[in-house]
């Protein structure tokens, strides 16, 4: 493993290609669903009837996980390049992360 790799920097850029690499994946199930609703009231019931399963609120935690933490690893990004460099962009990548997991905790408890 290259030593770049090892480095705190090296995840965050990585969980945020990541996730948008996710939320790219999850758009045509989006797009079907919003279809869906254009079909007729019976086949988006039939799909919301199917979206109160406990494991679909699980991936829709995942979901707002996985946007949270791109959203937060893009404002980690801007800052990376706006703002002068520090050792305290180790920092702001932890904070990415932990806001990013009690926004989509915060989802999922309201959710259940």
């Amino acid at each position: 493993m290259k030593a770049h790799r090892k480095q705190s920097l090296y995840m965050a850029f990585l969980l945020h290609r990541l996730s948008g690499l996710g939320l790219a994946l999850f758009l045509p199930f989006h797009f079907y669903v919003l279809g869906l609703a254009l079909k007729g009231n019976a086949a988006l019931d039939r799909f919301l009837h199917w979206s109160e399963l406990p494991l679909v609120k699980f991936a829709e935690f995942g979901l707002v996980f996985l946007l949270a933490l791109h959203f937060f690893g893009g404002l980690r990004l801007l800052a990376l390049e706006n703002l002068p460099w520090s050792n305290r962009q180790k920092n702001y990548a932890a904070v990415a992360l932990a806001a990013a997991f009690f926004v989509a905790c915060g989802y999922l408890l309201r959710a259940i």
